[in-house]
């Protein structure tokens, strides 16, 4: 797989008290990634980037919500994020933690 694509996958962590919960409970991360990246390129980026061992993929696509600007009606953007679950006994370390 192309190394370049692959930096371009992840756009970044999704931080949410869910996510928090997750990431303590049952292993999983979520992160924000690219709107036609695929479940066999999230976890190739994530093993690549973190040196981790990924057991699953789960997306969702997110619908941007509607949004109103005085007289004018919008819409923020389409968004795609992903469930990662780490294999047990692995970890992504917070940024500055090593």
């Amino acid at each position: 797989m192309n190394e370049e694509r692959l930096l371009k996958v992840l756009v970044g962590p999704h931080i949410s008290e869910k996510a928090t919960l997750l990431a303590d409970a049952a292993n999983q991360h979520v992160f924000k990634v690219a709107p036609d990246a695929t479940r066999e390129e999230v976890k190739t980026a994530v093993e690549k980037l973190f040196e981790v061992q990924v057991t699953s993929v789960r997306v969702a696509n997110m619908k941007g919500k509607r949004k109103r600007f005085g007289a004018h009606h919008g819409r923020r953007v389409h968004w795609k994020k992903a469930y990662v679950t780490l294999a047990e006994g692995q970890d992504i370390a917070p940024a500055g933690n090593e």
